[in-house]
């Protein structure tokens, strides 16, 4: 049985080091484990999760110019399940960002209070006061503070 890429073979652990694990295969030949393709999860330390001499099944995911095997545990095995995502309300425009926060111009932390939402539909002429208010805030603030940054850096 030859050694190409897809193919997954049994190995066992040879050596461990901080980056991943060598793993003996069939024919005398031995691979790279990296130590992000040992678990579908975060690992710290090879040795929370390996041993010298454990059986191990991998996948050969690539066979570079010099003939060195990289190797895979975790794409071997089939994925975890997914956690279940709780039904809730989501934002309208499918917007990710916590509410309440934004990043925001001059802010120092890089993060500014979002100004209140109108509850329930605007109609357009609200929502276009609205983004003019907000559009010329930040601009004020902008000019503020290239207005202040000046004075302090003496020549730019």
């Amino acid at each position: 049985m030859g050694i190409e890429v897809g193919s997954i073979l049994d190995g066992k652990v040879t050596g461990i080091t901080k980056f991943g694990a060598f793993v003996s295969l069939p024919g005398n030949r031995s691979g790279l484990v990296h130590i992000s393709e040992i678990a579908y999860s975060y690992v710290n330390d090879v040795h929370d999760l390996l041993a010298e001499g454990q059986e191990v099944k991998v996948k050969v995911i690539g066979i570079d110019d010099n003939n060195r095997i990289n190797l895979s545990i975790k794409q071997a095995l089939p994925p975890p399940p997914r956690p279940e995502r709780r039904p809730g309300p989501r934002p309208e425009g499918g917007d990710r960002r916590p509410q309440g926060r934004r990043p925001g111009p001059g802010s120092g932390r890089g993060f500014a209070p979002e100004p209140a939402q109108p509850r329930g539909p605007a109609s357009f002429e609200d929502q276009l006061k609205q983004f003019m208010a907000s559009s010329d805030s930040k601009l004020s603030e902008l000019h503020m503070n290239e207005k202040r940054g000046s004075r302090r850096g003496g020549r730019r």
